[in-house]
């Protein structure tokens, strides 16, 4: 099992970001299911690394608690109105919607025929699990089952521990473990703690063979390799949170001249600069493969933060990035998929450019430069809209 710490962040989201997380979360999902299948979404919403960094992508706060309860929220929001078509569900949520999971499973399992009783069991065998089989001194207080209409599913838990100002993320995955009580996790979230009592490990067989006389279970199983990813406390991005020579490469393709004639480009002609950044960070999440996605906090370079960090939410490339999107999406429903290819290509683009590219340290030359021309991209956060700066002028974005 993995660890990481996640900052406890209250607060909420504010209407203007909540409805666009929505409409790009959506768009994000419906690629994925066109390209890969609802299977893999499935899966990618097991694997924490890339929940992370979708958070980021949309606009979150890049390493704190309410990615969790915003992204599963937005993607609700975005998905169970089109379940039928998707074949994606999504179920629970933070508090009093969590309790509400049994229910929501019920009645899906009696429009799609999926086995319901047992979809319930899993739900309240992984709350238990993580609520009391795992005492590490965190309460869970967010329950989220994803399922499809083929039965795989997800559970995306959370937990709190106020008084360490902690949270703990829990990922599940049904093809990732045979038992309940046996290392079912394909990721636990949480910075270690100290000592503390975890009835599902391999080595607690014996105890709990002595507690209860609890059931014996089958032996172990496989898992996807365990990767760790420690958010930091700290507020705002830092060189040491981003992989810069995969930021550069992206930087690179949004913004130097002479890669604008690679063929992939051609056709997202009329696609400004700073858009293109945000849609090869977007094609990354989209088409990137699992180790593309263990610096979360380079993601945050699409669409800034709603708090400010690294800066400012501009709103408008945000709107640009999903108009681009959702379109490419409703032309390849009519077997117009060019430009869906085009953005496919982004990420790949990126990658050779990656090969051969040498970084600086120039980042927070990066991040000063985004805040300031963030106001002509209609950026916002928490606090308001983003004002120019006092000093006139200033050059374009700088590369690495």
């Amino acid at each position: 099992m993995s660890h990481a710490d996640l900052p406890l962040h209250y607060g909420h989201v504010p209407p203007w970001l909540a409805q666009r997380m929505s409409l790009l979360g959506g768009a994000i999902v419906e690629t994925i299911v066109a390209d890969y299948g609802k299977g893999e979404v499935i899966r990618r919403l097991s694997d924490p690394c890339w929940f992370q960094a979708l958070g980021c992508v949309l606009g979150m706060d890049w390493h704190s608690s309410g990615i969790t309860t915003s992204v599963m929220g937005a993607l609700k929001k975005a998905l169970n109105p089109r379940a039928q078509e998707l074949g994606i569900y999504i179920c629970g949520g933070k508090g009093k919607h969590s309790r509400q999971t049994p229910a929501e499973l019920l009645a899906i399992a009696e429009r799609t025929g999926l086995p319901g009783q047992e979809l319930v069991r899993s739900s309240k065998l992984a709350a238990k699990v993580d609520n009391t089989a795992i005492q590490d001194g965190f309460q869970l207080y967010l329950h989220s089952f994803i399922v499809s209409d083929e039965g795989d599913w997800a559970i995306v838990q959370q937990g709190m521990n106020d008084a360490s100002s902690m949270a703990r993320r829990y990922h599940w995955h049904s093809a990732a473990f045979k038992e309940y009580t046996e290392s079912p996790h394909t990721f636990i979230y949480g910075k270690n703690q100290g000592l503390i009592l975890n009835l599902t490990d391999k080595e607690a067989v014996s105890t709990k063979a002595g507690m209860l006389e609890l059931v014996k279970e089958k032996p172990a199983h496989l898992l996807p390799e365990i990767r760790n990813l420690i958010m930091p406390s700290h507020h705002d991005v830092r060189s040491k949170d981003v992989d810069l020579k995969r930021l550069g490469s992206v930087l690179a393709v949004a913004h130097e001249r002479q890669l604008h004639d690679f063929e992939s480009l051609l056709l997202l002609e009329g696609v400004g600069p700073r858009t293109l950044q945000s849609l090869t960070l977007v094609s990354e999440v989209i088409h990137g493969t699992p180790s593309r996605f263990t610096d979360p906090a380079r993601f945050s370079f699409a669409h800034g933060g709603k708090d400010g960090h690294p800066f400012p939410v501009p709103v408008n490339v945000y709107d640009e990035t999903i108009s681009v999107l959702k379109d490419a999406v409703n032309k390849a429903k009519i077997g117009q998929s060019d430009k869906q290819d085009a953005i496919r290509k982004l990420s790949m683009l990126s990658q050779q450019v990656e090969k051969d590219f040498i970084p600086n340290a120039r980042l927070e030359e990066l991040i000063r430069e985004e805040r300031d021309h963030s106001w002509q991209y209609g950026g916002r956060t928490v606090m308001g809209k983003a004002q120019p700066p006092k000093k006139k002028g200033g050059d374009q974005l700088s590369l690495f």
